[in-house]
């Protein structure tokens, strides 16, 4: 018997078995990626010589660099309406929303397997679909027709019950998750959420809890598909799409967490990171002055009717600066129709356009030192583009509370009705293009800003290079290769990209790495969590980096790794973090002898002293490091 877990990848296997820690290849049914990412996966798509996509559905986004200050941005959105209707790819245009939010309203099935090169692409889970986050380069290798690597993983039940009372919000359920396991307790693990309390869930509500275990470092988190996954089709125009799917009833786990929805009270991550939480009535009164509302995580319609619903006839406080995106083009129409668009405009709420806007750093960075309180996923040092402020992550209902009072403020003591307008039921994908019938006429558009890819060097039997940058624990994918307004123009440019690598923790990075031909990285756990960005990987690769020692890696970024061709170890013995500095000269011997062993040395040239030092790679992995990445293994074994 199996949990809702196994039976989807079980249909989609196809090499390995159903055993937890165990490498599989899974076929992928559907791949969606943004713009951030999508113009290197589909530079890459090109590489291999695809011609039309070989998935049920593919879909490139448009919704992270929707600020078209200079010429890149633009450029890049016409490379990609022009690539994807070439090679058979459906194109969401620049405001029609951010890509987790149109996905799941227009795309999303219940049973089907998704990759995105996103890590929020668990979002589409709630629908009862196995979706992953991953690196561009899997996602253009799936779209190529080539199976999808990962390693099976452990299956934990989340135990609903109870309803969420007044005030409440799915966002205190995934903060409630993330406070009791981490941001590394998912590694390796798939949340599959259980019990009568997901009978009180929608499907908006659910997508808010999928979409936010990327913060937990899970490979995905999953919700049934039922009755309130097929009313929720019905609205979308969909109710062919929709098949009951659930765990048989005796299904087995590897873990369980028990969560009562009716004991949970409003919470909030404090800075920097989505697991520092704390329960509201510990921060109450705290000063606020930027509000942000929306991000893939908390921009659905019912979101957005809650917030109007609790500003409805009053106004924000005189030192809030309260900012509104609604998650797709079709959410917004609807706002329009029932009067909340108003609502919003004569409370004082500035309204963003339909895209990830603040929460990827383009635009509304805070002042100095200042609190703001956003319903996104993430508060990482640096993202908001202001390095001294505190950003605390909440709830659509706190947000807008605490809008009104200027403090941080619970809302299960505000008034206001619980309750509002269904959701319309009208469709409009206009902004959706289809690709083209006559893929031979089209001429695929490549501005100035975009560079032919980077090409590694096959892997050396030995590597001896310095560590050019010693590291703490979590550090994120925004740490080594930052979003916001200046940077992301350069995603197609890696040359340029590269100049911006862990500009936050190191000046001139960079620099070091061309003085010193390439380098080592050291880093302490979790190294590489947050974003899927293949740019963390891409651009250091540039930079020479041929190895990195941590003493744990996330999932994403360890995948990255070895389809760029960098070494990813880790240290037997942790200890051996504190005896290395930064600029010692490191040896990693007898790289090859990985395929007997997956321990091997490290000697420290400049301490005198060596250490072991694993790789969990498989044979696969080890086969794509050998040849300098997987572009590299796929041209010479075409």
């Amino acid at each position: 018997m199996y949990n809702l877990t196994q039976k989807i990848i079980k249909e989609h296997l196809i090499k390995g078995e159903l055993k937890a820690g165990s490498p599989i290849e899974i076929r992928i049914d559907q791949t969606l990626t943004q713009d951030a990412t999508g113009t290197m996966a589909y530079m890459q798509l090109e590489a291999m010589g695809v011609d039309q996509v070989k998935t049920e559905l593919s879909v490139s986004y448009v919704d992270h660099n929707t600020l078209q200050n200079g010429f890149m941005n633009a450029d890049d959105h016409a490379y990609l309406q022009t690539v994807a209707s070439k090679h058979g790819i459906y194109f969401s245009k620049p405001g029609n929303g951010i890509c987790h939010q149109v996905h799941l309203e227009r795309f999303a099935k219940p049973g089907k397997t998704l990759i995105g090169s996103d890590s929020h692409t668990p979002t589409s889970s709630a629908m009862g679909m196995i979706a992953i986050g991953a690196g561009g380069l899997d996602v253009a290798k799936a779209m190529a027709g080539i199976p999808y690597r990962l390693t099976m993983p452990e299956v934990i039940e989340v135990r609903l019950t109870g309803k969420l009372g007044h005030g409440l919000s799915a966002k205190d359920v995934i903060l409630e998750l993330l406070r009791q396991c981490s941001v590394k307790g998912g590694v390796g693990k798939v949340f599959e959420y259980t019990g009568d309390g997901v009978q009180n869930l929608t499907v908006y509500q659910r997508a808010t809890i999928t979409n936010m275990g990327a913060e937990l470092g899970a490979t995905t988190s999953i919700f049934p598909s039922d009755d309130i996954t097929k009313t929720f089709l019905e609205r979308q125009n969909r109710s062919a799409d929709w098949k009951e799917l659930s765990a048989d009833p005796d299904a087995s786990y590897d873990g369980l967490v028990e969560i009562d929805l009716s004991a949970l009270q409003p919470m909030a991550a404090c800075p920097n990171s989505p697991d520092a939480v704390k329960n509201v009535t510990e921060l109450a009164g705290t000063k606020v002055d930027q509000v942000a509302i929306g991000s893939c995580t908390n921009s659905g319609y019912e979101d957005m009717m809650r917030v109007a619903n609790i500003l409805k006839g009053k106004t924000v406080h005189p030192n809030v600066s309260l900012v509104i995106s609604p998650g797709s083009r079709q959410v917004l129409e609807k706002l329009i129709e029932t009067g909340a668009l108003s609502t919003f405009i004569k409370a004082g709420a500035r309204i963003l356009e339909c895209a990830c806007g603040p929460c990827i750093g383009m635009g509304q960075s805070p002042k100095s030192d200042g609190i703001s309180l956003r319903t996104f996923n993430r508060n990482f040092y640096g993202r908001s583009g202001t390095l001294s402020a505190g950003i605390y992550l909440v709830s659509p209902e706190v947000a807008a509370v605490s809008a009104l009072t200027g403090t941080i403020s619970d809302p299960t003591t505000f008034d206001y009705e619980d309750s509002f307008d269904q959701e319309p039921i009208f469709i409009d994908d206009s902004m959706i293009l289809k690709p083209s019938e006559h893929p031979e006429t089209v001429e695929v558009i490549r501005g100035p800003n975009i560079k032919p890819l980077p090409q590694n060097t096959a892997m050396t039997e030995e590597i001896e290079k310095k560590v050019v940058i010693k590291l703490p624990d979590n550090i994120t994918t925004d740490h080594i290769a930052p979003a916001g307004a200046k940077v992301l123009p350069y995603r197609s440019n890696i040359e340029k990209l590269s100049t911006f690598v862990f500009m936050n923790n190191k000046e001139h990075f960079d620099e070091i790495c061309k003085a010193n031909h390439g380098g080592i990285i050291v880093a302490g756990e979790n190294y590489g969590q947050g974003s899927s960005r293949e740019h963390a990987a891409l651009a250091p690769m540039y930079l020479g980096i041929k190895a990195v020692l941590a003493k744990s890696f996330a999932r994403i970024h360890h995948a990255n790794l070895v389809n760029f061709g960098i070494l990813p170890l880790e240290y037997v013995n942790k200890e051996d973090y504190d005896t290395i500095d930064e600029m010692d000269d490191l040896v990693v011997e007898h790289v090859k002898g990985l395929y007997d062993s997956p321990v091997i040395t490290v000697t420290n040239k400049t301490k005198g002293c060596s250490y072991q030092v694993q790789a969990h790679l498989t044979k696969e992995d080890l086969d794509i490091i050998m040849e300098g990445g997987a572009l590299n293994y796929i041209r010479n074994h075409q």
